[in-house]
């Protein structure tokens, strides 16, 4: 799928979520990944003036998400059964941005990761791991080889 393709099946189908005032886009998609933006809020910060992990949790699902229907279709039951994250130092308060690549995609998993990074930080502000259940769908699922 395309960006445009996605933002129009993410709009459609979790318009709760994907809407212009989540701050949410996706900025580029490619075989076996994808770059998101979380535009800044100031509702994200937590005491001491850095981003919440649970704003760079969400992101980095979101990056996953984005990166399995890109190989996948739009499979809109694709969940996440595993998500592990290292907080690995301080995300400023601005945009960040989260970028995925899948490891393997099967018949019934996705497994990748993710880097989030903070808007002109050079080093990741935090190291993602997940995986993907794939739902069964007949000749809908494209397994990347």
């Amino acid at each position: 799928m395309s960006c445009e393709e996605l933002e129009r099946f993410l709009a459609a189908e979790f318009p709760q979520a994907c809407n212009p005032e989540s701050g949410l886009s996706i900025e580029a998609v490619w075989e076996r990944g994808c770059r998101v933006r979380q535009a800044f809020r100031a509702s994200s910060l937590r005491p001491g003036g850095t981003i919440s992990g649970a704003v760079m949790m969400a992101l980095a699902d979101f990056a996953m998400y984005v990166a399995v229907l890109a190989a996948i279709g739009p499979v809109p039951l694709a969940v996440t059964i595993n998500l592990n994250i290292n907080f690995l130092r301080k995300a400023a308060a601005g945009d960040l941005t989260a970028q995925a690549r899948l490891l393997k995609v099967g018949k019934r998993l996705a497994v990748g990761e993710v880097d989030v990074r903070c808007d002109g930080q050079d080093e990741p502000v935090a190291h993602v791991t997940s995986t993907y259940s794939i739902p069964s769908a007949g000749g809908n699922i494209r397994p990347i080889a």
